[in-house]
């Protein structure tokens, strides 16, 4: 199996700068959550649960959790072939910081805005 390992970038400063640049954006912080709400789950059903993100987007991001040591891609060496991708105990500390975000955006955008947010379905933090 491959180690994915990326450079940290230059122009970090700061932990908080760390931390965003790991879970931080639309995508990964939503694959993050999907992930956070199943074991595990091959790349299409990942897909699915994306509704609007491009194969080119989420293979990179996905690329980029695995540098980042977030997600775990498992290779099944079967036919036909099978590919599962999970959080690796980092990443699944990440989830309690997002459920908390989450939670802080519901109460502030219920005040602010006027539309429901009807895609996110995957942060459970009133439990």
């Amino acid at each position: 199996m491959a180690k994915y390992q990326k450079k940290l970038e230059d122009d970090i400063r700061c932990p908080l700068e760390y931390g965003l640049a790991i879970f931080g954006g639309k995508w990964r912080s939503r694959i993050i959550c999907v992930l956070s709400a199943n074991e595990k789950l091959r790349y299409s059903q990942i897909r699915k649960e994306m509704y609007n993100i491009t194969d080119a987007v989420l293979s990179a991001t996905l690329k980029d959790l695995m540098e980042d040591g977030i997600v775990d891609r498992k290779s099944y060496h079967e036919i036909p072939p099978r590919v599962e991708y999970s959080l690796t105990p980092k990443g699944k500390s990440v989830v309690p910081i997002l459920q908390s975000i989450c939670q802080w955006s519901d109460s502030f955008y219920k005040e602010e805005g006027q539309n429901e947010m009807v895609q996110c379905q995957k942060c459970d933090h009133r439990g």
